[in-house]
């Protein structure tokens, strides 16, 4: 195997499957709602795509929008009495079918959660009919030799949220005094101090 030759091939398709999400009205919608969500904005997601969600949550509250992971398992054993009337939820799944994720939901939907926003990309998910806007990540081929270790679609999950948080971060007139009140530890925090003085 040339190893330097399979790494760029890997960091192409990667960078590809980025390059080719269509940017739709529904990516709009998402942020308006996220906007405007009247409760708490909450993310989740399983495995390698809940850990997407929690940075999206730890995102958003540093760019001034309160945000929390809440996980597909520990809420069938409790944690889903975090949902609230009118909660908006991020849900991350790119098959769509996670059951944790989608029981959550159903059942979230009793206690009044609000908004779902379903960031999917199979065109048979079940995420899309649980959802009220589905953000499209597009038909996304995994550069895995076994077409199986999720890295390109976990890549363009991190893409889908960090624009999401950036341009609700933008809407919302969000400064870098802001950002150093959220973020005043380490090395960011100082240069948010610095650049106020």
């Amino acid at each position: 195997m040339n190893i330097r030759k399979r790494i760029l091939e890997i960091l192409a398709a990667e960078a590809a499957a980025i390059a080719a999400i269509e940017v739709t009205q529904d990516f709009e919608r998402a942020v308006l709602a996220l906007r405007d969500s009247k409760g708490k904005v909450l993310t989740t997601g399983m495995g390698k795509a809940g850990h997407v969600a929690r940075k999206f949550a730890s995102t958003l509250c540093s760019t001034g929008t309160p945000a929390a992971y809440l996980h597909p398992g520990e809420a069938a054993h409790g944690d889903l009495g975090v949902i609230e009337r009118d909660d908006c939820i991020v849900a991350f799944s790119t098959s769509g079918k996670t059951r944790e994720v989608l029981e959550m939901l159903r059942i979230g939907r009793h206690i009044g959660l609000g908004t779902v926003i379903g960031v999917t990309s199979h065109a048979d998910s079940e995420l899309r009919a649980l959802s009220d806007i589905v953000v499209d990540m597009g038909t996304v081929t995994e550069p895995c030799s076994l077409g199986l270790t999720p890295s390109a679609s976990i890549l363009v999950m991190m893409g889908i949220s960090d624009a999401i948080a950036l341009t609700l971060m933008e809407l919302k007139g969000f400064t870098k005094n802001d950002f150093g009140l959220r973020h005043h530890g380490g090395y960011l925090g100082k240069r948010a101090r610095l650049d106020e003085d």
